[in-house]
This record gives C-alpha cells, structure tokens and sequence, in this order.
C-alpha cells in the first residue's frame, strides 16, 4: 500500500495533536486560532490518519476539531455571504463537478471532497473566528510572533544540512542542494512553500509598524523571520514573490489613482510584447528568475504558461487528464502528466476555463474590497488604512507565487486565511467606521455587498 494511504503518526505527532486540540477548544475565541496556525507550521503532512480511504492529515483534524469548537460553543452565529464568499463556494462546487467528470471514477471523487473540506473548512472556519479589525490585526501579531522558531530551526537546518522535522515523516532528513546551495524546507514539502509562506507574510508585519509599542516588536519579528525563510529556501520563486510584495508596499503614495496604474501596466506589456520582445511576454519570468541566480527554472515557469496557452483546446471544458505529450518535465510519479508548477495553469487543468475564471474572480474581487474599503475610509486613521493596505499587498505575492508553484501543502492555510482576513476585515471597516452618506455614488454596490458580511458583529460573542 503506498506512503500516503496508511495511517501514520508517531507518538509525538499524537500529543502534539492533543495539546493543540485541547487549546483550541479550551482558549477564548480571541485566541482559538493560534493552535491552529501553530499546527500549520510545525506539523508535516507526513502525519496522518486514513479512514476509509479519507486522507486526514494533522492540519485537516486541527480544521475538524475547530468546527467542532465553534459548534460546541455556540459561536456558529448568523453570517450573510458577501461576494468574496459566493465566489468561493462558487469556485469550490464548479471545481469539484468538473474534476470528477473529467475522471469519472471514485477517487476522484474522493479526491474532490478532500479538496472541499480543506478550502470550505478553512476558509469559513476563519471567517467565524475572525470577526472584527481588531481580532485581523491579533491574528497577524500572533503569525508574527508563531514563525520565530520556524525561522530559526531553518537557520539551524542550513548549518547543519539536516532537517528537524523529518521525525514527522513527509519531508527528506538530508536537506536538498542546489547549485551548491541548501534549499532549506522546514515543515513544509517543499522549499518553494516554505519560502512562499516568508514571502506571503512580510507586507502584512511591516503594517504592524504602525501600531507602536508592541506592534512594533511584532514587526521586527516578523519582517526579520520572515526574511529569513524567504533566503533560506534558496528559491527564485519566493524571491519574486517578496519583491513583487514589497512593490505592492510602495504604490501605497499611488493608492487613488492605482486604476490608471493598472491599466498602465497592462498596456506597457501589451506594447512589449508586440514591439520589443523576440518571445512572448511571459518570458519576462525567465529573466527575473536569471536576474536572482535561478538559471534555467524561470523559464520552465514560462514555458509553463506556453504550453498551457498552445493546448488550451485540450483542457479549456472541464480540463484534461493526459499533459505528457506537453514541452515539459513529466512527473516520475505520475507519468500521464507534466509538472504544472503554476496555480492559475492547475485551475485550467483540473477544471476547464470556468474554474480558472472563479479562482481569478476571487482575487479580483478581494482586491475590489480592499480598494472600496480604503476609499470609504479615508477619513480614518493612518493605521488602520495601512493594514488594509498590507492585505493587498500580502494578497499581489500570492499572486506571484501562484506563477511559480501550484499550492499543495500548508501554505494553503495562509491562502484562506488571507482571504478570510480581507473578507471580514473590508466588511467590518465599511459596517463599524464609515456612515451610509460617506461613500462616493459609483461605490454604493461595492458597500452594500461589503454591509452584508457584517451581521453577525453586534451579537458576537468575545
């Protein structure tokens, strides 16, 4: 039977396990999700339990004890679906119906259901824990603070070559190298991941700057961890990823007019593509990538995307079963198909153009939230408009790694919980802090979408 069908799980993995679930039904609301989130980073998938055939990993039966956490406790409380919300679901049910009639048989299926829990449960999972800015803001300091040793087990497995967390299983004892350099994982199942996670979270600490005191401490710890696993994972992907976080940062002088800003660019690349540049636009990833000393794997990126785009008759319905024949490298483990090391390109594979649209439109619309929250709230403080600020910037380095490397380890936690974090977050701004008068006519939609995520606040329990 292969690895990943038993039931493994050691006995410190167990009482690891029983510690964090006895904190999260125990801890107040406020706090329920720092055992979770410690789980996310300190447990590998190589822990897990299998019944019937149900692969539950260590971070799915934290999820599970959540739920049964905020039923048991009465805090499962009204919540009005926003747009953020519909287009989850959306995305969820579309992306199940066409994966399993693409394969058409009972692991895929099951395969899909997987897929359901981990997205639906932990997104609204966060969404019933996080309910106002404040409970946001907590929860970055809390990240900020959970990493440090993270961060610092990495520092120790590129001294010593070896990594800590392999007595869980799931990931290699003997750190990878590459070009002579050690692409230190942690926890995760691969360096890409764990450097996404640095990359991911950086902007959203610098905010932290501005809350002083320890807000400030907050910051410097988390900037610096962050960092730190961001250079230790070796990976050029990550490295875009914060560079294109850290762009994200200083457009906050350009936030009324980013529009124009958009458009811009889009019309820049257009241009370049047409005029100046001998390949396609996309190509431009092979140079970054060279330009931080990942020779050769920038352009299996970019190649990615042209390979995608020039069958995009074979998998544009509900996605396609068989890539080998595709210009790429074919997975030893999976021989039919390539690597697709790209989140939006895996959306097409696994489920046609309509479930890369909705992934698309999930973006789309957190990034509309952000921009319609920090118009009504202009007046507001400094503080908190760079919070939110942060949240879009945090959420254009999702995006960059979605380019590099398709998400399939506990770096999906971060993904919801960032979209749970602005979906609540938007909501609560608008709601709590900006009279109905104040918002500009064309933005009414935008608030009324953004008013109704928001029913649950008056009657929350703390």
């Amino acid at each position: 039977m292969p690895a990943g069908e038993i039931t493994n799980i050691n006995s410190i993995g167990l009482v690891f396990f029983l510690l964090m679930g006895m904190l999260v039904i125990l801890l107040p609301r406020r706090l329920a999700l720092l055992p979770i989130i410690i789980t996310s980073c300190y447990v590998t998938l190589g822990q897990q339990v299998v019944v019937a055939s149900l692969n539950f990993t260590m971070m799915r039966l934290i999820i599970l004890v959540g739920w049964v956490r905020i039923i048991a406790r009465g805090e499962l409380c009204p919540l009005r679906l926003n747009t953020i919300d519909k287009i989850v679901i959306l995305w969820v049910v579309v992306g199940s119906i066409t994966y399993t009639l693409l394969y058409q048989t009972t692991g895929a299926f099951i395969n899909r259901l997987g897929f359901a829990y981990n997205a639906l449960g932990m997104y609204f999972l966060f969404r019933f824990l996080i309910r106002d800015f404040e409970d946001a803001i907590r929860v970055i300091k809390m990240v900020a603070v959970i990493i440090v040793p993270l961060a610092l087990l990495m520092l120790l497995e590129n001294a010593t070559g070896r990594n800590a967390f392999s007595i869980f299983g799931g990931v290699p004892e003997i750190t990878e190298i590459r070009d002579g350099k050690l692409r230190c994982q942690g926890s995760f199942a691969h360096p890409i991941s764990a450097g996404t996670l640095g990359a991911t979270l950086m902007p959203l600490f610098i905010a932290l700057w501005w809350r002083k005191n320890l807000g400030r401490v907050s910051a410097l710890l988390g900037l610096t961890s962050s960092t730190m696993i961001v250079f230790l994972s070796t990976s050029s992907g990550p490295a875009i990823a914060y560079l294109a976080g850290i762009v994200g940062l200083m457009m906050w002088p350009f936030r009324r007019h980013m529009r124009a800003v958009l458009w811009g660019g889009v019309f820049t690349l257009i241009v370049l593509d047409l005029t100046i540049m001998k390949s396609r636009v996309w190509f431009l990833i092979a140079r970054f990538s060279d330009l931080l000393g990942s020779s050769g794997h920038g352009f299996y990126r970019a190649q990615v995307i042209d390979e995608a785009i020039k069958h995009i008759n074979e998998w544009w319905l509900i996605g396609v079963k068989y890539t080998a024949h595709w210009d790429l490298t074919v997975l030893a483990a999976y021989p039919d198909q390539v690597d697709i090391t790209n989140q939006f390109v895996q959306q097409g594979i696994d489920g046609g153009l309509i479930t890369m649209f909705l992934f698309i439109m999930i973006i789309v619309f957190c990034f509309r939230s952000i921009g319609g929250a920090l118009r009504s709230a202009e007046a507001q403080s400094l503080e908190m408009k760079t919070i939110l600020w942060s949240m879009g910037a945090a959420l254009l380095t999702h995006v960059a790694s979605f380019i590099s490397v398709s998400y399939f380890d506990q770096i999906v936690v971060f993904w919801y919980l960032l979209l749970a974090l602005i979906s609540t977050a938007t909501g609560y701004l608008i709601k709590n802090k900006i009279g109905v008068a104040a918002a500009p006519y064309r933005h009414v939609r935008l608030r009324n979408e953004l008013l109704k995520d928001t029913s649950f606040i008056e009657n929350s329990r703390p």
